[in-house]
Order: C-alpha cells, then sequence, then structure tokens
C-alpha cells in the first residue's frame, strides 16, 4: 500500500489522472431520495454502490471516491446513525476496492461535518478534528489509496481535517474547496490566500470541485496556479442546477465540460473529473480529452503572492456613537424597547421614541422581531427611529435567516445609513404563526456573528480581505442570567468577547438572585452590563414568559401577579416588580433596558422614574 501511494504522488506530477464523477447524482437518478442518508447505502444496498462505481471505471476513471462524503459522526447524527461512522466508512472503501482491483486507484472521501466551526458556530475545534480522524482511521485502514477531502467551504475547518488526515496516516492527500462565481470561497478567501494556506498545512494536491461549472473553477484555477507548484485538482460541476418539472436538473454536455480539459491542464491540473449532474458519459468525455492532451506546467514564482494582510485600527470606543461613548466612560444608560410595526406604517413607533427621548431615554433598543407575522424589518425600523425621532438606536441583528455574505452586506448597507450601534444575537426559530412553512436558517451563531462584525471594524470582511475602509460599529452581545446551563452560559460569553464583544445586554430578569449570581460570575469580565427588565402585564402574561419562553421566576412574583390577575391592577403590579428590580439593581449594571408592553411607552418613564427618585406617573397623553 506504501509503495503504491508513493508512486501515485510520482505520477501525480508526470501525468493527469481522470477521477469519477458525482455518486449523489447517479444515486438520485437511481431513485434514491434526496433526504435520505447516501452512505448508509453501502451497508443496506451495497449492489447499487457497485453499479455506480463499475459505471465510472468503465468510462475510464482512473481513481474513483468512495460513498464517505457524509460518513462522519457529525453529520450521521442528523439521521441518528453517528455510532455507524467506521462501518460505513469500511464498507465504503470494501465496496470501491473490489470494483476498482489493481488498476483503479480509491479515494476515500471526506466532506465537510455540515455545522460551522468556532468561532462562526458551535462546534468546537477539538470536536471536528476527533470527527476527521475517527473517519479518516477507518478510510486508511480499510485500504484507501488516497485521502480526497472536498466540497470544504471553511479554511478553519479544512485545517483541521488536514490536520486529522497527518495525525493518523500517511497517505496522499488532495485538499479541495467550494468557490463562488467570481472564484473566493464563500468567506471571500481569494484562490491566492486558500491555495497557499493549504500548501502550508500539508497537502499534497489543492484544487477546487462542486458549487460552480468548468468556467467559474477555470478562472480560479488559474489564480490558483501563481500561488503552487503542487499539483492542482479541478472537479466541477456540470454548470448550475435547473429546475425541471420540480427537480434539479444540470444541463452541461459532457463535450462542453471536456472542451475545457486543455486550458485546464496548462494551468497545473493534474486530476481532472466532476462533481454534481457529472455522469460516465461526462467522464468518458473528459477521459478522451486528456488522452489527447497532455501538456507540462511551467514553474511559477511564489515570492509573488503576497503574505500580509491588511487591518485599520478600529475606531475608539468613544467616538464611535453617544450610546458608545456612554460605554466607553461607564455612564449609566437608559434604553427603551420600541418593536417594528405590523405593515409599512410607523408613525405610531417614531411618536413613541419622540416621546422616550423627551423624557430621558438615551437611545432605543430595535428588536429582530422573533414572532410569526409580516412586520418592518429591524434594521430599517432603526433607521426611522435616527432619521425621524432624533434619537440614536441600538440595532438587534440576529443571524436567523441570513447566510454571511447576507450578514456583511447587510451590516456595511446598515452602517453606511448611520446604524452604530449592534446587540447580536443568534436568533430564534420562528414559531408557527400565520405561516406554518415558514423555515429558519442560521449559517453562523451569535460567537461567530461577534466575529464578523470585529473583522468589519478592522476593515476585513470574514475572509481576511481588506476592503479598503472600516465600520464603527458598538458590538453588544446578549447572555442570559438565568440560563439553565449556566456555565455554558458564560463560557459562549467568553468566546463572545474574546472574538470582540465590548458590552453584555441580559435577557429579561425577574429574579434578583439570579441576577446577582450572574453578576458576580462576569465581574472578571470587566463589561459593562446592561440589565433588561420586561414590566408584567398580567398573571397569564407572567406564566406564559416563565412556561413558554423559560424565563426563570421566582415564586414571589407569580404569587404576586396572581393575586392582581389582570387588567389595570395586574399592570400596576407589574410595575412595581420592575421598579422594584431596577432599584435593586442600578448601583451594579451600567444601564437598564426597559420594554413597552402592549406599546405603552409611559410605563418605561414609570420604571426609570424609580431609578431617578421621581414618584409621578408618567403619561404620553
Amino acid at each position: 500500500m506504501k509503495e503504491r501511494s508513493t508512486k501515485f504522488l510520482e505520477e501525480l506530477r508526470q501525468r493527469v489522472f481522470v477521477c469519477d464523477g458525482a455518486m449523489g447524482t447517479m444515486l438520485y437518478s437511481k431513485g434514491v431520495p434526496a433526504n435520505r442518508c447516501f452512505e448508509e447505502l453501502n451497508d443496506s444496498m451495497p449492489s447499487l454502490i457497485k453499479e455506480v462505481h463499475d459505471a465510472y471505471i468503465r468510462a475510464g476513471a482512473e481513481i474513483i471516491e468512495t460513498n464517505t462524503f457524509g460518513a462522519n459522526a457529525v453529520r450521521l447524527s442528523a439521521h441518528g446513525l453517528s455510532e455507524k461512522c467506521q462501518e460505513f466508512n469500511r464498507a465504503g472503501v470494501r465496496l470501491a476496492r473490489k470494483c476498482a482491483g489493481d488498476k483503479v486507484l480509491v479515494a476515500g472521501a471526506v466532506g465537510p461535518l455540515g455545522v460551522r466551526l468556532e468561532p462562526l458556530g458551535p462546534c468546537p475545534l477539538e470536536q471536528a478534528r476527533r470527527a476527521f480522524e475517527e473517519q479518516i482511521q477507518a478510510l486508511a485502514e480499510a485500504g484507501a489509496d488516497l485521502i480526497m477531502l472536498e466540497t470544504f467551504y471553511d479554511l478553519n475547518e479544512i485545517r483541521e481535517a488536514i490536520a486529522a488526515v497527518r495525525d493518523v496516516c500517511d497517505l496522499p492527500l488532495i485538499a479541495q474547496v467550494t468557490i463562488t462565481d467570481d472564484g473566493n470561497m464563500v468567506s471571500g478567501t481569494a484562490p491566492e490566500q486558500f491555495t497557499r494556506q493549504l500548501m502550508e498545512w500539508g497537502a499534497d494536491a489543492v484544487g477546487c470541485n462542486c458549487s460552480v461549472g468548468p468556467q467559474a473553477m477555470l478562472a480560479a484555477v488559474q489564480r490558483m496556479s501563481g500561488a503552487t507548484n503542487l499539483p492542482l485538482t479541478a472537479q466541477p460541476n456540470a454548470g448550475l442546477p435547473v429546475n425541471v418539472g420540480g427537480r434539479n436538473m444540470y444541463l452541461c454536455s459532457p463535450e462542453y465540460m471536456a472542451g475545457y480539459i486543455q486550458q485546464f491542464i496548462r494551468c497545473g491540473v493534474k486530476l481532472a473529473g466532476g462533481c454534481c449532474g457529472t455522469t460516465p458519459e461526462h467522464i468518458r468525455a473528459i477521459r478522451d480529452a486528456v488522452s489527447a492532451v497532455q501538456a507540462p506546467r511551467p514553474r511559477v514564482s511564489l515570492a509573488a503572492v503576497p503574505d500580509v494582510v491588511r487591518t485599520l485600527q478600529p475606531v475608539p470606543l468613544s467616538q464611535r456613537s453617544r450610546l458608545a461613548a456612554k460605554v466607553a466612560t461607564r455612564e449609566f444608560i437608559a434604553l427603551a424597547e420600541i418593536l417594528p410595526p405590523r405593515g409599512c406604517d410607523a408613525t405610531k413607533e417614531i411618536e413613541g421614541a419622540r416621546y422616550l427621548a423627551e423624557n430621558g431615554v438615551d437611545a432605543i433598543f430595535v428588536p429582530d422581531s422573533p414572532r410569526a407575522g409580516a412586520r418592518m424589518s429591524a434594521q430599517a425600523m432603526a433607521h426611522l427611529v435616527q432619521d425621524r425621532a432624533g434619537i440614536e438606536a441600538l440595532l438587534q441583528y440576529s443571524c436567523r435567516n441570513r447566510n454571511i455574505v447576507g450578514i456583511q452586506s447587510d451590516l456595511l448597507g446598515g452602517y453606511g445609513l448611520g446604524l452604530r450601534n449592534l446587540l447580536l444575537t443568534t436568533g430564534d426559530a420562528p414559531p408557527s404563526g400565520n405561516y406554518p412553512d415558514a423555515t429558519a436558517v442560521f449559517d453562523v451563531d451569535a460567537i461567530g456573528l461577534t466575529k464578523i462584525v470585529g473583522q468589519l471594524n478592522q476593515g476585513l470582511d470574514i475572509g481576511g480581505n481588506f476592503l479598503g475602509n472600516q465600520t464603527g460599529f458598538l458590538i453588544a452581545v446578549v447572555a442570559d442570567p438565568g440560563a439553565v446551563n449556566f456555565e455554558q452560559e458564560m463560557e459562549r460569553l467568553r468566546s463572545k468577547l474574546r472574538v470582540g464583544a465590548e458590552c453584555v445586554v441580559t435577557r429579561p430578569v425577574f429574579d434578583i438572585e439570579k441576577l446577582v449570581h450572574f453578576l458576580d460570575a462576569v465581574a472578571p469580565f470587566n463589561m459593562p452590563v446592561i440589565l433588561t427588565i420586561w414590566p408584567l402585564t398580567s398573571h397569564r402574561h407572567a406564566e406564559y414568559l416563565a412556561n413558554e419562553l423559560h424565563m426563570a421566576f421566582p415564586e414571589s412574583v407569580l404569587q404576586r401577579m396572581r393575586a392582581a390577575d389582570s387588567g389595570e391592577l395586574a399592570r400596576s403590579e407589574g410595575v412595581r416588580i420592575a421598579q422594584e428590580m431596577a432599584r435593586s439593581a442600578k448601583d451594579r449594571v451600567q444601564g437598564l433596558l426597559v420594554g413597552a408592553p402592549l406599546g405603552r411607552y409611559e410605563t418605561v418613564v414609570e420604571v426609570f422614574g424609580a431609578v431617578r427618585g421621581e414618584q409621578r406617573v408618567a403619561s404620553s397623553e
């Protein structure tokens, strides 16, 4: 096996190998549902997998990939099959080896975990490394000739995968990332940069696969060629998918794809194959094109590749906004919440913001409404508050339903509109409400979002590319003093601090003991804390928050609201409870964020009046 692998690396520098095409496309075409665990078919339908391998070998593939792309414990857990990781990988190699014989090489296919790694997501680097090591060791022990890392969109993740390969085996390693139409990774990382990184981390060959067709991939490979003398690989999709009769179809012909082979080879590609949408017919055409063209690759100078990433010093906190200046100088801060309106008329909300500004509120907190229903976007509402009410806004920005490209675009646009203060949160999945078919998309969590904003404040996008200018956001984050897993909550808060958080806003608190415990725990962080208070409106309101939103309530508060029940008596009792909490906490927190239940903004003024020693009952009439 060792001799076979060494020979492959020597040959890879001298000639072009033809790899196979898509496994998933072929299985789908044979009636396997797209939501099924394809790797499980190694056990349950081995003849079907062998049928695909055999078809590619007959078409001329010299390397076939095992049906193990998603056979890591993390991805398999979504199917309840994480304990089958080693079994599926060994079975994948065994099936490929039976088809390959002695003349065709078997590549152990390894894809990403399907979750984002820290700091952009919840998966620790150590967990990712262990998952990759488990899969790769099974592939190596089962007899794979080489390891093929493919379709990676996160450099941090492929770094862990490369390290895992080097930790558990000495097989040849091909490392491939996936790109967008502009040739960069989804994060914005340029070909010159990711090529250099993959080379430095220990890959034997580097390249691209998936996501784009041959034209866009050729442009990226041309740029990669100037950054390394390693063999390059290219496995494009058969173009972009087109929906035909409810099914995604890839319409690039075999002849069209094969027409790019000569140009790929001139750039230094030594392994050519296909990804989504490619079939044995595509591979046969690629094989014929490779047979007709074998060109030497000119060597390049690596000295031309830049190694310095330019950054800008963040704007001093005190200069970013009036609210940020108060955070910097530790002055007491008064914030009030105003919900974006249903529909497109924000007249009532703008009037409320003016009223609150006249009554000593420093900034308006605009939440990114998680509840079902059509509301004005929080970003638009925050802009209207600043533009028409003359008071700063603190915009809650969540990760829900946004990918990292959209996040960066939103934030740059918001900064251009004058927004300077952000409260970053992961966001909740939407309830069914009026739209039972609505789903939530989370590309990153709050830690990753904090990282993104921190880099924008230094003039960098998430891929580390210099933007030419920078944002100057105040970065606030959320923490829950009543979290069931308090240690995990503190660890997440520490992670947010490490990547750029500058102050913390609590979730609503009703239990003073839990607040004191939280403040004691965060005291070593030396981080400004703003306490969120929601005045209760009824006993039913309190029960809902306690039982459905899992907020911590002392029994005494529930008893008081039960006694008041509902109506104006209950509202008054809710205000008194909020005032007591505010007075108890005012000397230990830097500020208060007070909600306005049912849009009654005078309630906010009543609560702040207790903190300031004012006893009058405010009115907005």
